[in-house]
């Protein structure tokens, strides 16, 4: 799932991937950014067993991510109303260990972000 989706933003988007290590204090480790055009798109986290994706709901992107919502799974409408806006921004940290709802919706919510 975690190649499917690196493939997917790739093509779909011609997405740029750079690989880093990240110091941050709640999620340190190795992670995969995405950008196109110069703006991020998600930054991907792996894990053991999946990954968290990081996307970032800015003042652009709000409006037409909260129409979506109630067509969103009840895991994407808890992260989004549980996450604190700063900045007029919303950092979704949405873990994914399998194909399901939760993975179209992040596939969605990326699309918003393009």
């Amino acid at each position: 799932m975690f190649a499917e989706l690196c493939q997917h933003l790739e093509k779909e988007y011609k997405a740029l991937c750079k690989t880093e290590y990240s110091k941050d204090v709640w999620l340190r480790g190795w992670n995969i950014k995405f950008k196109k055009a110069g703006k991020s798109l998600c930054t991907v986290y792996p894990k053991k067993h999946g990954f968290t994706v990081l996307v970032v709901v800015g003042n652009k992107e709000k409006e037409q991510v909260e129409n979506l919502l109630p067509q969103m799974s009840a895991e994407i409408q808890k992260i989004y109303a549980e996450t604190k806006e700063g900045n007029g921004q919303r950092w979704l940290m949405i873990d994914l260990k399998t194909r399901g709802a939760v993975y179209s919706d992040v596939l969605k919510l990326i699309r918003i972000r393009r």
